[in-house]
């Protein structure tokens, strides 16, 4: 006549997991239904990530007097009532069992009315319900305060109320047990079966129920009124369909009374498997094909008041035949006990994990109980209690209190921020003032100064250098697919071209000197042949090397997620790190060799000698770009660009300072040291 118990079950985890109520303490009937409401129970509460602090057993005869169980109730009961981490209660078993509960609490604690001590969270199950005694005549039920009970669903019969004024022991003196109720509930003894006597304390028969304070008799029909209600009216069906079989049956002879007195029980199943019937509430009692009664349960809390009377509020309803709504609770009208002062009570082994940190467990100790530890690296937990913090997408990274992900920034050398601006304009300026130069000595072209110093190796070391200042700027700027195919080539091809012409003039001066002296084999190899020679061959094994890895495994716009924390930084991915290092190490060979041969040389006559100059500048070339390797890889992003662009800058700057300088100091400052004359009193 009641709804399935799995349902309560269920109920009692969506009440527990809607509160967060996650460490809870157990009190089951010692019986077999208690034993078997534990072995239901606690797997569901471990499948949702609940623990039971503590399952103890209440005696299923408790006695009354709680002295008798001293060690049992202060080792068992009252210790783990001090843990105020255990908020929440679930009680299984009858009402003697809420009876010595209250029982103990009164004489444990008898001067504290509030019981502030004990303020807890009760759930209760369909079989518990609230029961008085003569011994508990007067204690009031705030212990209780806020106690959520699951119900049988029941509906108001009229005339129920009526009925119960009517009620008198002298009247159904067949019911032996309204007198004892009598007794208890009046606090009077019957002092003979008539009532004659009158004494103190007797019962007169003239007490009238409805004076009764609520927690000693309610007027409302209670949920399990209600199923007695229904069973008698099902089985009244039941044996009225029966007896109508029997008379269809026996072909309009009248059944005989004794057929229904001598009925065996068993017989009335399948009429009480049909029964489908309205009752004087309205409602339709039916079963389902389980041979239940349908329907679900309602949550109820008990609300007490100072004049030790109480109220039961319906606050939810679990209806397994209401789908997407099998749980409903409104917590806004939940009265809670009034130790928690109006707060929703925890009932937690530790505080909940804050988003940001995510659980670490204890050792030896239960799944409900652990640390928090800051979610690591790349993680992130954006809920509270996290078991685990999950990574970020690859575009996006943690913010500093690790519960929500920030989206990276693109990050790459633009010309619109200050450092761009900087490097575009060294790179204009000293490409305006290598053309400058190379104006210059075109201009001047048939002075001595200029002739001495190769004019056509002059223009194509200057016009190198012009195009090493602006291939720095095909570094700058958003990474395409052209600029990443072209700058590291480029650059290495025109500084390969440079630093050949630098070769080629260091060569032409030693040459130059050793055919002057007498009977020189060496004056077949002065002129423009040698040095064209070293220009195109050098710069040619270079231009291989650039075209075979344009060739196989070219350069390409690429981004990277992950060596930065906030940004995405977009590249150039040199494609073969291999060819990348063997262009770079070719033009080292290059200048390593150039700077050898014009060390040795830098000693020969001024008038014949350029080798000093070209001495210095390789110096700063090489010391610029042995210090660019390591730098370089260090870095990444944005910063690793700047420092190739300055890198090329710096040498190309070195290179047109340490050469160019002296040469365009006499040119346009001291212009008469600009003639054969003068270079050869200066030799002599």
């Amino acid at each position: 006549m009641v709804p399935n118990e799995a349902h309560l079950y269920m109920g009692i985890i969506h009440l527990l997991l809607h509160f967060g109520w996650t460490w809870v303490g157990l009190f089951v009937v010692d019986d077999d239904s208690g034993e078997h409401f534990l072995q239901t129970l606690e797997p569901l509460l471990s499948q949702n990530a609940i623990c039971s602090a503590l399952t103890e057993r209440v005696p299923q005869q408790a006695r009354l007097d709680p002295f008798e169980e001293l060690d049992f109730i202060i080792s068992n009961i009252y210790v783990p009532f001090t843990d105020k981490r255990v908020s929440t209660f679930i009680i299984y078993g009858d009402s003697m069992t809420m009876l010595w509960l209250r029982t103990f609490i009164f004489f444990r604690d008898p001067g504290n009315k509030e019981n502030a001590s004990f303020r807890k969270v009760w759930i209760m199950t369909t079989q518990i319900d609230f029961i008085s005694t003569g011994i508990q005549r007067g204690w009031d039920f705030s212990l209780f305060q806020g106690a959520i009970s699951f119900t049988i669903h029941l509906r108001e019969i009229q005339g129920f109320e009526e009925y119960l004024w009517s009620i008198n022991p002298y009247y159904n003196k067949g019911n032996g047990f309204l007198r004892d109720f009598w007794e208890q509930a009046f606090d009077c003894s019957f002092i003979d079966a008539q009532g004659l006597i009158e004494v103190d304390g007797a019962c007169t028969g003239k007490e009238r129920v409805e004076n009764l304070p609520g927690p000693m008799f309610e007027m409302g029909m209670t949920g399990h009124s209600y199923s007695i209600y229904n069973a008698v009216h099902t089985l009244a069906h039941a044996l009225d369909s029966l007896h109508s079989y029997t008379i269809s049956r026996r072909a309009g002879r009248e059944a005989k009374s004794a057929d229904l007195q001598d009925l065996q029980p068993w017989k009335l199943h399948p009429f009480l498997h049909g029964i489908s019937f309205n009752n004087s509430a309205g409602e339709t009692i039916t079963f389902n094909d389980n041979r239940e009664m349908g329907g679900g349960f309602e949550i109820i809390n008990l609300v007490t008041f100072s004049n030790k009377s109480f109220q039961r509020v319906k606050v939810g309803r679990v209806d397994p035949d209401n789908e997407g709504k099998e749980f409903t609770i409104n917590e806004n009208v939940i009265v809670w006990h009034g130790g928690f002062n109006q707060v929703q009570p925890v009932s937690v082994c530790n505080y909940y994990c804050h988003p940001g940190y995510q659980k670490k467990a204890k050792e030896g100790e239960k799944f409900c109980c652990y640390d928090c530890s800051p979610c690591p690296g790349r993680k992130i937990s954006n809920q509270k209690d996290m078991n685990d913090c999950f990574e970020c997408p690859e575009n996006q990274y943690p913010d500093k209190k690790r519960n929500g992900c920030i989206t990276k920034t693109i990050s790459f050398l633009s010309y619109e921020e200050p450092l761009g601006i900087i490097l575009f304009s060294v790179a204009v300026s000293f490409s305006m003032i290598t053309a400058l130069v190379l104006g210059t000595f075109i201009k001047h072209k048939d002075t001595a100064i200029v002739k001495a110093n190769n004019q056509d190796i002059t223009y194509i070391l200057l016009i190198s250098l012009l195009l090493c200042f602006l291939s720095s700027l095909l570094f700058l700027g958003q990474p395409s697919e052209v600029t990443c195919f072209l700058r590291q080539s480029v650059f290495g091809f025109v500084f390969s071209v440079a630093i050949s012409c630098l070769l080629a003039k260091t060569i032409t001066v030693v040459v130059a000197f050793m055919a002057t002296k007498p009977e020189s084999n060496m004056r077949k190899w002065v002129g423009k042949r040698l040095t064209n020679a070293i220009v195109f061959s050098c710069s040619l094994i270079q231009l291989g090397i650039c075209v075979l890895w344009l060739g196989t495994s070219p350069p390409f716009p690429d981004v990277d997620m992950h060596s930065l924390t906030k940004e995405i930084i977009v590249e150039c991915n040199e494609g073969s790190v291999t060819m990348f290092y063997s262009v770079l190490g070719y033009m080292g060979f290059l200048a390593i060799t150039s700077f050898m041969v014009a060390f040795q040389a830098r000693k020969l006559p001024d008038s014949f000698n350029e080798a000093k100059f070209i001495t210095f500048s390789m110096l700063a070339f090489c010391s610029v770009w042995l210090s660019f390797v390591p730098t370089y890889m260090s870095t990444k992003g944005k910063e690793m660009v700047a420092v190739e662009i300055f890198s090329i800058l710096a040498s190309s700057a070195a290179l047109l300072g340490c050469i160019f300088s002296p040469k365009c100091y006499i040119i346009v400052l001291r212009p008469q040291l600009n003639s054969r004359e003068q270079l050869i009193r200066r030799k002599n």
